[in-house]
């Protein structure tokens, strides 16, 4: 039966710098929306078939700046740390005209890091219980 007391102390540590990779890798991406929206649009219309304009980059980026800010605090893990993972699953699945083609032409083989980037998201949510060092488990401690 599962308690919502960590049972794996020796984790909190890798998913705290789990945590925090996986935030820059994020932030890149969100910040790109604000500094080149142009470029998101691109992204939106290439790959998600989605004609999006200039000005909602920058609303998509706030919402996923508010979802980031709160996955790298820890602050509600089962719903941030979903978050993140089916925000950047959904991009990864998107792109997967890239992936079938490898080696030929539109392939990029660079877009295959997303993969292992997909897994490591996916353990930080299963595992998020043993995330000790997140807000959610700072208010945990104090209140046991």
């Amino acid at each position: 039966m599962p308690t919502d007391k960590p049972s794996f102390p020796e984790a909190a540590v890798p998913l705290l710098l789990q945590r925090l990779a996986i935030g820059v890798f994020m932030a890149v991406w969100i910040v790109d929306k604000f500094v080149n929206p142009g470029h998101a649009s691109g992204v939106f219309a290439k790959f998600y078939g989605l004609a999006i304009g200039s000005a909602m980059p920058m609303v998509i980026g706030i919402v996923q700046a508010i979802i980031l800010m709160a996955f790298l605090l820890g602050y509600q893990r089962s719903i941030s740390y979903l978050l993140i993972f089916l925000m950047h699953g959904g991009s990864t699945l998107a792109s997967w005209r890239v992936y079938t083609a490898l080696y030929g032409e539109g392939g990029n083989l660079l877009f295959w890091a997303a993969i292992p980037v997909l897994a490591a998201m996916w353990v930080q949510f299963a595992l998020r219980r043993h995330d000790s060092f997140s807000l959610d488990g700072q208010n945990r401690a104090a209140r046991a």
